[in-house]
């Protein structure tokens, strides 16, 4: 849960406890999405079971932890980190991501955690790697 907790407060950027839907298209932007008001407002009504408008801690984190994480989410969020698009996570591309996501981590610490799921010792994560390391935080 407190992982959970981590990656809520940064999607929520003025500490209000909610997400917005301007929230969660910065942080899609930030992420390299090109997501469209359209799937912004999919995702947050998707999301935001009470209808408030809102994505509170606890409508998070059951969406993070459900079991919808089908095939095609898991790629388009293995997408959203292989940004040289060979088909692998480098520690580099791993780095990046985290840091516009406003992680404060080092090339190192992104090295470490490749090499924790990185079963075929060729320093990157494969797609199924990553989903093994995706199903193993739930």
């Amino acid at each position: 849960m407190e992982e959970v907790e981590r990656v809520f407060n940064h999607f929520d950027s003025n500490r209000d406890g909610k997400i917005s839907s301007t929230e969660l298209k910065n942080v899609l932007l930030a992420l390299g999405s090109s997501a469209s008001p359209e799937e912004v407002q999919k995702m947050m009504d998707e999301i935001d079971t009470d209808g408030d408008g809102f994505i509170d801690l606890k409508e998070f984190s059951e969406f993070h932890t459900s079991e919808c994480n089908t095939s095609d989410e898991l790629r388009d969020a293995f997408e959203m980190y292989d940004k040289d698009k060979n088909g692998l996570i480098s520690s580099n591309e791993l780095h990046l991501v985290l840091r516009s996501l406003g992680e404060n981590c080092s090339v190192l610490d992104c090295v470490k955690m490749i090499e924790s799921v990185d079963c075929d010792g060729d320093g990157c994560v494969n797609f199924d790697e990553f989903k093994m390391m995706m199903s193993s935080n739930k």
